[in-house]
């Protein structure tokens, strides 16, 4: 079957063929677009209350007296100053205790 014997096909429905085919794409197309507007609206209201959350405690902490301030950070060169380690020889073939 070529490209025009099924055009042919087509033209031949009858029109409540037609009719349901269209009627079955439209809703299709509808139950997509609330679909994605569902899914859409539950980002946006976990999104919302995530940054209520986040605005509740910044606020919060304008009001709030710390008691002990915390300590200020050390910076870390990468450099160890003082290890301490210990050599443990099993040259006496000894199995190891559990």
């Amino acid at each position: 079957m070529n490209g025009k014997q099924f055009l042919e096909l087509l033209a031949r429905l009858p029109a409540r063929v037609w009719i349901q085919a269209i009627l079955g794409l439209i809703g299709f197309i509808v139950l997509a677009v609330l679909g994605f507007a569902v899914i859409a609206g539950i980002a946006a209201v976990a999104l919302v209350l995530l940054l209520a959350f986040k605005a509740k405690r910044w606020i919060m902490s304008f009001f709030r007296r710390d008691i002990e301030p915390a300590p200020p950070a050390r910076p870390h060169d990468g450099k160890v100053i003082d290890v301490q380690y210990e050599i443990v020889d099993r040259t006496n073939n000894r199995p190891p205790r559990p």
